[in-house]
């Protein structure tokens, strides 16, 4: 009885401070303990601004560009409320700091349908924030950045301006509400003015307001505004620097080889002959640095003076491998599986809405399955990092998206603190969610342990690329809905099984065991906007030996393919046109609804020989809705156009909006059209662009974006663009060939 009395008091304890950290207000994000990088004079005034003497604004950039933007989108905040140029903003790689870690992402996993408004949801939101910004995980992903970062960086160059204001006040004698700032300076109706240089030392010996008045989208001068790219002319010129053009003094180069089957071991090796070729320095078997790694392959890799010399070493290596317990999996046994496990087991339910059992009242009852594959990111920088371990300390020249994750692993790899990691982020040549992942940099750290101190950069080739990805998970999803008398839709029942990624994500990087329902899963699904009185959407998580990854726009890209494509099998067997019908099912979306009618007004009809297929689609709380031009040529299916109407909240720069609806689109067509990895005798197939094709220059269509006016937050825009292409492009080969096409990639009979 004592010690009962004794844990229960333990847990009341444990639980009412819990309780109490709940209610506290969540840690800021404006001052930062790292100090800001900074240089020529220059003084921080918080964690995310600096002044130089020479009125230079210095930002930092906590998020990873891989063409989507943010070295132009983000800084446009800060200088917006501190009304100075774009042009006088130079950028500085933010430190590792808690301050810059991204709670949006965290929060946008709840696994909540979007017109909950329980305190239940309010309540985790809460909390959980709160966790993200206690954890300061730094990661560029889930079209998050600008949505993150909307208001911290705005209230970090509002309280630059107000203490720079102040400063000004001071110096002049002068009230501040009688001050007022203008391009990089602050003026006074005396006709006083002082550089925002001038002031900077002085204000950054003041105490910082403790709240600060933000513009009201009225007062936008730069925010809204097509503001040319920072990083296009280095793109163009050649001079940017990406991760594979990092090049350290005395660096040597390595070459890997990964065991070809699924959780396959090096068997034997002779190393010999390959350290008496040119150049070669040593044979390193890293293995055991991926321990962890989901599904991560164990293998060797080679160092030399040279690139060439150190591929054609590894290619003299004569490793026999042990294929391991997997080395009898195929795809075909994976979609087996997934649909015993349909058949078996209901799932986890993550909507529901009235009584599914109307069904059985339906006057007419459709059935359809869907299934897609797993997919590779193809980035069209191969994976690669470069490493160097000396004197206690690692230095990684990397073009990573998870900051944080890339300093923990090196730490843990070269067995020293995280504070003794030094993090040189480098321009991305492609993300999409591979650069999430570390197990490249765990690699690479390991091989340069071996190296004396010198610095080794691994460079992977496609085919390590393409066989050794963490991919998009093959999905199986059924569907049974059914029409009233009067043709409306009455209930709508929807079953999916799948890998599920957070929990392949979570014990890769964090260590911790994924357990419960995984909303990436069923993303796209269950948070559709469609009203249906009657609707029930489970899912089925599969255990999965291969590895799983976060693919651009996650579960929505094939999940939107699945529901819009059923969307229009029941608009048919009402026997009503897909916009129509879709039209009727979105009278409480008034949002929705105009996206859509701004997408169907803006392509017109069709020329001859071409149809228009629609679709409908909400991610990362970006509204999108394309209409796909096609046309088929000898089963060829032929995209000429597609028009996209985007509701994503305020736009911060409509320019590159609209660019990452362009990118969006060819990248949802590439795998529409041609995407599929398959598995055959434990190994991945497909090796190279010859076999895993992307969409090229003559196949990719025109393009045309609607940017809906809004006073809503900015949401993410980086993947909305990928889900709806897809069935926008198999609902109009439907229409010109009355086939139902319900696998990826599309393929005509």
């Amino acid at each position: 009885m004592r010690r009962r009395t004794f844990l229960l008091s333990g847990l009341a304890t444990a639980g009412a401070v819990l309780v109490g950290w709940g209610v506290m207000p969540p840690r800021q994000r404006i001052r930062g303990k790292a100090a800001l990088p900074v240089s020529q004079g220059a003084v921080a005034l918080n964690g995310w601004v600096a002044v130089a003497p020479d009125n230079t604004v210095t930002v930092a950039m906590a998020r990873s560009e891989m063409g989507q933007g943010v070295l132009t989108a983000l800084p446009m905040l800060v200088a917006e409320e501190l009304d100075v140029p774009l042009s006088q903003v130079a950028l500085a790689q933010a430190p590792a700091d808690k301050i810059y870690g991204n709670v949006a992402l965290i929060t946008d996993g709840l696994p909540f349908h979007p017109e909950d408004d329980s305190r239940t949801r309010r309540g985790a939101e809460w909390i959980i924030s709160k966790v993200a910004r206690e954890l300061g995980i730094n990661i560029t992903g889930g079209s998050s950045s600008i949505k993150d970062l909307w208001l911290p960086m705005r209230e970090a160059g509002a309280t630059a301006r107000a203490l720079l204001i102040e400063a000004a006040a001071r110096n002049w004698k002068v009230p501040a509400t009688e001050c007022r700032t203008e391009d990089g300076h602050v003026l006074h109706a005396s006709g006083k003015k002082a550089s925002y240089g001038d002031l900077a030392q002085a204000a950054a010996g003041m105490t910082p307001p403790s709240s600060v008045r933000l513009k009201t989208p009225g007062q936008f001068r730069l925010i809204g505004s097509s503001a040319p790219r920072r990083d296009t002319a280095s793109k163009v010129n050649g001079s940017a620097v990406f991760g594979i053009d990092a090049r350290p003094q005395g660096m040597l180069y390595a070459a890997v080889r990964m065991a070809p089957t699924i959780g396959g071991t090096v068997g034997s090796f002779d190393p010999q002959a390959v350290l008496k070729m040119p150049g070669v320095q040593r044979v390193v078997d890293y293995s055991a640095a991926l321990e962890g790694q989901t599904g991560a392959r164990a293998g060797l890799a080679v160092v030399a003076q040279h690139y060439w010399q150190a591929r054609q070493a590894a290619d003299a290596l004569g490793i026999k491998w042990h294929d391991g317990p997997h080395a009898k999996l195929s795809s075909d046994a994976i979609l087996r599986e997934l649909a015993q496990r349909l058949d078996s087991d209901a799932g986890h339910t993550f909507h529901a809405a009235g009584d599914i059992g109307k069904l059985d009242e339906a006057a007419k009852t459709v059935r359809a399955e869907y299934r897609a594959p797993y997919l590779a990111h193809a980035t069209m920088e191969p994976m690669n990092c470069t490493a160097q371990v000396a004197g206690g300390k690692v230095r990684l020249w990397v073009s990573t998206q998870s900051p944080s994750f890339a300093i923990g692993v090196a730490a843990r790899v070269a067995g020293v603190q995280p504070a003794d990691v030094e993090l040189d982020i480098k321009l991305l040549g492609g993300g999409f969610g591979r650069r999430l992942e570390v197990d490249f940099i765990a690699q690479a750290v390991a091989i340069a342990k071996e190296c004396g101190g010198a610095p080794v950069q691994v460079i992977w080739t496609r085919e390590d690329d393409m066989r050794h990805d963490v991919y998009r998970p093959v999905a199986l999803a059924r569907f049974t809905a059914g029409l009233d008398g009067a043709g409306n839709l009455l209930a709508w029942d929807n079953q999916s099984a799948g890998a599920a990624i957070g929990h392949q994500f979570l014990k890769r990087n964090m260590g911790v065991p994924g357990a419960g329902p995984d909303r990436n899963s069923a993303e796209g699904e269950f948070d559709m906007p469609y009203e249906i009185p009657h609707q029930r959407i489970r899912h089925v998580n599969v255990e999965s030996v291969m590895p799983v990854g976060y693919w651009r726009s996650v579960g929505h890209s094939h999940n939107a393919f699945f529901k819009e494509s059923f969307v229009d099998e029941m608009a048919h067997a009402a026997g009503l046109d897909p916009v129509v019908f879709r039209r009727g099912l979105l009278h409480r979306h008034p949002r929705h609804l105009a996206v859509l009618n701004a997408a169907v007004d803006k392509v017109g009809q069709p020329p001859p020989g071409r149809a228009h297929g629609v679709a409908l689609h909400q991610a990362f709380g970006a509204i999108v809705a394309q209409v796909a031009e096609v046309s088929v040529m000898d089963k060829e299916i032929v995209v000429h156009r597609v028009v996209c109407a985007v509701d994503c909240g305020i736009a911060v720069n409509p320019g590159i909006i609209a660019q990452q609806v362009e990118s969006g689109v060819v990248f949802g067509l590439s795998a529409a059209l041609m995407g599929e990895i398959t598995i055959a005798n434990g190994q991945v197939a497909q090796g190279n662009f010859g076999d895993y094709p992307v969409l090229r220059m003559n196949q990719a269509p025109k393009v045309d974006t609607v940017i809906m006016l809004s006073a809503e937050p900015p949401q993410g825009m980086g993947e909305p663009a990928v889900p709806p292409v897809a069935p926008a492009v198999a609902n109009a080969v439907f229409k010109l060939t009355g086939q139902r096409l319900r696998s990826l990639p599309l393929k005509l009979a």
